[in-house]
């Protein structure tokens, strides 16, 4: 299970960046690189958001750390 927490953080640290480059340069780093709107960007995207909803666990896992 680690290693799935280690990739979906991984693909939600790349998504952090894409976005950084987005607002501070208006360059979208997914698109340069698999064309505007093809299906292995939106896949990308998708598995990106994906991480994110998973990621959201985390708070609950640390919040029971810290109680204990």
């Amino acid at each position: 299970m680690k290693w799935l927490d280690n990739c979906l953080l991984t693909l939600a640290v790349i998504g952090c960046i894409v976005w950084g480059l987005i607002g501070f340069f208006q360059f979208n780093l997914v698109s340069f690189i698999f064309g505007n709107g093809t299906w292995l960007t939106r896949v990308i995207y998708a598995l990106v958001g994906l991480s994110g909803l998973y990621l959201i666990s985390f708070f609950l896992r640390i919040r029971s750390s810290l109680e204990d």
